[in-house]
């Protein structure tokens, strides 16, 4: 599974255009614009956290932009991801919002949210973002194998990533492969399942076998696979749990035994059905 996209110390992927992204992110998904979403991301910022992500739609850019500088963190050390919501026209103009909202003059990464009335008419406004300067890199979010080779046939600047529901639950083998093969970086959300899967059995055990909590073995099975990863919390003691993955090893058969919790049948797709 090696791609060798990793940085020295196993923090940070390499992407296809040469920025780096965090391996860990914390993210803000469902955490109210305001003092909530202030603490969690200043939080995360102290514990040694470089990456935050956020999105249009999620109505809490303001906050993160307040943390951020609340923080003390220079801005040049985080990784800041944003994201597209492709129920509005112009990605650039809508990018140029964020920014404000966010206080910054660039995010790192740009992202289409969801695939809405299909994957390639959006494109071009994301890679007029990037030529603007308002975006390091671009890429995409819940693209399935289909979407993604789409996309791909029609962008002059290839997506650097697509973001989608990875988790030894939603082991989407297929369209893994096929990101690995195209040179996108498969970035998993909802690594923890929203918290569903800490009380699974065999995650218990492997947690029980290597003296960590379940929440570690989850984001410690993303590490082995070098996949990036946000993982979203609003309590301080969760945000530093989950940040401490980069300090030991899973066997192989401890990620065997989860490989085999896959519920998706190793699935092209990024869903199981669409939200919108």
């Amino acid at each position: 599974m090696a791609t060798g996209d990793l940085t020295a110390d196993g923090h940070a992927r390499v992407l296809a255009d040469g920025n780096r992204i965090p391996m860990l992110g914390l993210g803000v998904w469902q955490v109210p614009n305001g003092p909530e979403c202030i603490d969690a991301v200043r939080w995360a910022l102290e514990l040694g956290y470089r990456h935050i992500d956020t999105a249009q739609a999620y109505g809490n850019e303001e906050s993160v932009g307040r943390a951020l500088r609340d923080s003390g963190v220079p801005r040049d050390e985080v990784f800041v991801t944003t994201k597209f919501y492709p129920a509005r026209e112009d990605p650039a103009a809508e990018l140029e919002q964020s920014l404000r909202r966010l206080g910054v003059d660039q995010v790192d990464l740009y992202i289409i949210h969801w695939p809405q009335a299909g994957p390639t008419w959006a494109w071009p406004g994301m890679e007029r973002a990037h030529e603007l300067g308002y975006t390091r890199s671009i890429g995409v979010s819940n693209f399935s194998v289909s979407e993604l080779g789409e996309l791909m046939a029609a962008a002059s600047i290839a997506p650097a990533v697509n973001q989608v529901q990875f988790s030894p639950f939603k082991h989407r083998r297929t369209l893994l492969a096929a990101c690995l093969q195209q040179g996108v970086a498969l970035e998993a959300y909802s690594p923890l399942g929203t918290g569903r899967h800490l009380s699974d059995e065999t995650v218990s055990r492997v947690a029980q076998r290597a003296g960590r909590t379940p929440a570690q073995i989850l984001l410690r099975w993303c590490v082995q696979r070098e996949l990036p990863m946000i993982a979203k919390s609003t309590h301080r003691e969760r945000i530093e749990e989950n940040a401490q993955i980069f300090d030991f090893t899973l066997s192989d058969e401890d990620m065997a035994q989860l490989d085999a919790l896959d519920e998706t049948g190793g699935t092209d797709r990024a869903l199981e059905r669409k939200w919108w």
